[in-house]
């Protein structure tokens, strides 16, 4: 399905909407979540830094799953099921870094696959019906791929759509926030311990310039990285989340923080011509 897509409602699948979805279910989940978070608090400044950057990172998730819900039409018990996903999508950090200090997935374990595990283990979602509950728990368990999966066992590809662009519509201001942030205040977890280098591998840069994704395991330094986060900008799916890139200054700002070099700069200029296209083939 090609990027940029309007979403297409999926009431279909829910003949019997009184048992669809409601604010109040909605509303117990934000409470859960607040008292689920709260006991990860307590611990080292450190940690503190760490788990709180994942508490603001889920609530900016929930506004820009808003902005995307809204500007794409969903009907309102959708949009309700659009929330509980990014209020759930990173769950698992929480357990993760209390166990192993860290949200690299390669040196830990999958952060999706533990955040179903905290929904199942919880049992947060009984009150859905069972086609909600499978919605929520794929979307969340396959939010962090590489690409969405051909075939799902349920009818969440746009949801899960949705959450990735949701996800990296904030993703980008965590690290362009990190960037900016004396060393002594950061997140120290956020960098996934990467070195910080100068210049770039010339793998990353291929594979930006091809406008590809660049792949985490091509990813050797932190400027690496930085080319990884422009290049999702070939993997967004609606015309609200390419309008949303088009009026934050992601990537220029993350640009002036990479070397000045005139192959990385035409290949940001690519990426940056990309959204442009995007949005003008969407504008009405």
């Amino acid at each position: 399905m090609p990027a940029g897509y309007s979403i297409m409602l999926i009431n279909s699948i829910h003949p019997d909407t009184e048992k669809r979805m409601n604010p109040s279910q909605y509303t117990a989940l934000q409470l859960w979540f607040d008292a689920y978070v709260t006991p990860f608090c307590n611990t080292d400044p450190e940690g503190q830094r760490n788990i709180r950057l994942k508490i603001d990172h889920t609530r900016r998730v929930c506004d820009n799953m808003h902005l995307l819900t809204a500007g794409e039409g969903l009907a309102p018990e959708d949009s309700l099921i659009a929330a509980s996903i990014a209020l759930l999508h990173d769950v698992g950090r929480f357990p993760q870094y209390r166990r192993w200090r860290t949200f690299r997935d390669s040196q830990s374990d999958n952060h999706a696959r533990l955040s179903v595990d905290v929904i199942r283990e919880h049992n947060i979602l009984n009150s859905l019906n069972a086609d909600e509950r499978l919605l929520i728990e794929e979307a969340v368990r396959f939010h962090n791929l590489l690409a969405v999966p051909q075939q799902l066992k349920s009818a969440s590809s746009d949801f899960l759509r949705l959450i990735r662009d949701a996800d990296k519509l904030d993703i980008w201001r965590v690290f362009l926030e990190y960037f900016t942030t004396p060393e002594e205040e950061r997140a120290s977890a956020t960098m996934l311990g990467l070195a910080d280098l100068p210049g770039v591998s010339n793998l990353c840069l291929e594979q930006l310039s091809a406008g590809r994704i660049v792949r985490l395991e091509s990813v050797t330094c932190i400027n690496d990285f930085k080319l990884l986060l422009i290049s999702w900008v070939y993997d967004l799916n609606f015309s609200t989340s390419y309008r949303l890139v088009d009026e934050s200054d992601y990537l220029h700002d993350l640009a002036l923080l990479l070397p000045d070099r005139d192959d990385i700069a035409t290949a940001i200029c690519s990426a940056q011509t990309h959204i442009a296209l995007k949005v003008a083939a969407f504008s009405p």
